[in-house]
């Protein structure tokens, strides 16, 4: 029996460098860029409110004629360094332990999570000269009307620009499990 060459992560992930502005390019020669959404409380709106929010979400969902993937991370909360806060306060016991309990109640029956919300959009290679600067302008103008219509919508979009950070989601991507109940 053969023994199985051991291979590092670097190997078998999709992707060959990140480039400027955030850009990752693939090991197929297309683009990606991801950009971190975040959502709004919409049940706190009026009546009015919300239905501008879905107009414009109706325009964004129309707009975007290009290829786009929606990742929702959820991470449970941990709830041990704001209970150990709540311990160390001396002032009104009893009320501190009702509300203690009720944190503890709300987590066991709703399992409390952060969601972390991701747009993938991509960017097939195109034939030419300068590929790469015309792929990247391509990509950077997908963000941009992203970011646009999603704002009109009451969303904050970032971009991530730097390696580290990417690194970073693109881990967490490929080993939720690890990374998101370490954080």
């Amino acid at each position: 029996m053969k023994k199985e060459q051991l291979k590092s992560v670097q190997n078998w992930l999709p992707y060959e460098k990140i480039l400027e502005n955030g850009i990752i390019k693939l090991k197929n020669s297309s683009y990606i860029k991801i950009i971190k959404v975040e959502p709004i409380n919409y049940n706190l709106k009026s009546e009015l409110e919300k239905e501008a929010i879905l107009n414009s979400y109706k325009r964004f969902i129309k707009s975007c004629n290009f290829n786009l993937q929606i990742l929702i991370q959820s991470k449970k909360e941990d709830l041990t360094k704001h209970l150990e806060i709540l311990n160390q306060n001396n002032l009104y016991p009893e009320i501190k332990e009702k509300y203690i309990e009720y944190i503890n109640s709300l987590n066991e029956k709703q399992k409390s999570s952060n969601k972390n919300f991701f747009i993938i959009i991509n960017q097939e290679p195109q034939e030419g000269n300068n590929l790469e600067k015309i792929n990247i302008q391509n990509l950077q103008e997908k963000y941009f009307k992203i970011k646009e219509l999603l704002s009109r919508c009451g969303n904050l979009v970032t971009e991530y620009t730097q390696e580290k950070e990417i690194t970073n989601i693109l881990f967490s991507f490929f080993n939720s499990r690890i990374f998101l109940n370490e954080n």
